[in-house]
């Protein structure tokens, strides 16, 4: 009897079938980090309001108090911190893929300085200023697009992001253009509220501490809830305090360990616009928003602002990628936010 062998569509599907699990479990995988921080802030939420503001606090203008300066921090903590998990981060737009033609011809080519040649072809009516080490154009072969500045390829997201910061397996996402602004106001944010947890809760921490207090099952979580707010204090505090210093340099943690390469050469501060701008970079030019984790420029639109590659001191200012947004959305982004918390 003649054996017959299954189809090839069949047999690539059973091929990939294991890399499609494997993609699958590694994206679950992911999330462990963001469900770790979720349990402790559920916990922390616990300990704070029940054990020591219901159970251990005897006065009732100390409870409300503690209460209120409590929820607002947490407020604060927990939207930007989803804020920052939630955002897409920004790719790039159309006009950085090459033509047809010309992918098919890079596609065809093996040769890597004709491959260039076709690439800085397509680069001269782009705004690309970064090239490689090497001095070639930055070029993606997973997504295909010429890299506009800043913009670099992460492989866990799978895609080029813009102005890319790092890949934080904390809020499982991408830190860049799209919600660098958030995750810098959710280190600080978070780092409040543990001054906050600390500082309304020292005082029965010695309290118990020293036995002034009797033995309840309060004193484990007022405790720890002690220790651990303190440690996750000094330890997000660092990093709140460096990316600070980025945001007055404008630079992303890529750059800072390895300077970006121009046309005319090497230059870490080659997208530095002054303290002042740099900051506006981020944050946007309205003061009002800085505090609030609404995308808070007048316009939606990433911006290749930097000096111009001749040197001559001139900025030059380059639209990316670009939805029209404003700061304006705030208030209903908020009632929406307050509602899914209470829900």
């Amino acid at each position: 009897m003649a054996v017959t062998s299954p189809p090839a569509g069949v047999l690539h599907g059973l091929k990939m079938a294991p890399s499609h699990v494997l993609r699958c479990c590694q994206r679950a995988l992911n999330w462990i980090p963001v469900l770790f921080i979720n349990l402790v802030v559920g916990w922390s939420y616990y300990a704070y309001v029940v054990e020591l503001c219901v159970y251990t606090i005897p006065n009732n203008a100390e409870r409300i108090s503690y209460l209120v300066i409590f929820h607002i921090f947490l407020t604060m903590f927990v939207w930007s911190y989803w804020k920052t998990i939630c955002s897409r981060p920004a790719a790039a737009s159309k006009a950085f893929g090459l033509p047809r033609a010309e992918k098919e011809l890079y596609e065809r080519e093996e040769r890597a300085e004709t491959q260039q040649e076709i690439l800085k072809k397509v680069a001269r009516d782009l705004p690309v200023f970064t090239r490689t080490a090497g001095g070639a154009i930055r070029y993606c072969d997973h997504c295909q697009i010429i890299k506009p500045d800043r913009c670099h390829h992460c492989s866990t997201c799978e895609m080029c992001v813009l102005k890319m910061d790092h890949h934080c397996p904390w809020v499982n996402n991408c830190v860049g253009f799209s919600n660098y602004k958030y995750f810098v106001l959710f280190l600080a944010y978070a780092s409040l509220y543990c001054v906050v947890i600390c500082a309304t809760v020292i005082k029965y921490f010695i309290k118990f501490w020293t036995k002034q207090l009797p033995d309840t099952h309060a004193k484990f979580h007022i405790l720890f809830l002690f220790f651990v707010a303190a440690l996750f204090f000094v330890s997000i505090l660092s990093l709140l305090s460096y990316h600070l210093w980025l945001v007055g340099k404008n630079r992303t943690t890529i750059e800072a360990f390895r300077a970006p390469v121009f046309i005319n050469g090497q230059d870490k501060s080659g997208f530095s616009l002054g303290f002042k701008r740099n900051v506006a970079e981020v944050f946007g030019d309205e003061a009002k928003y800085w505090i609030f984790p609404v995308f808070s420029r007048s316009v939606f639109i990433f911006n290749i602002n930097l000096r111009r590659p001749d040197g001559l001191g001139d900025d030059g200012e380059w639209a990316v990628a670009g939805t029209r947004e404003n700061g304006s959305g705030m208030l209903s982004e908020f009632c929406w936010f307050a509602l899914l918390c209470l829900l």
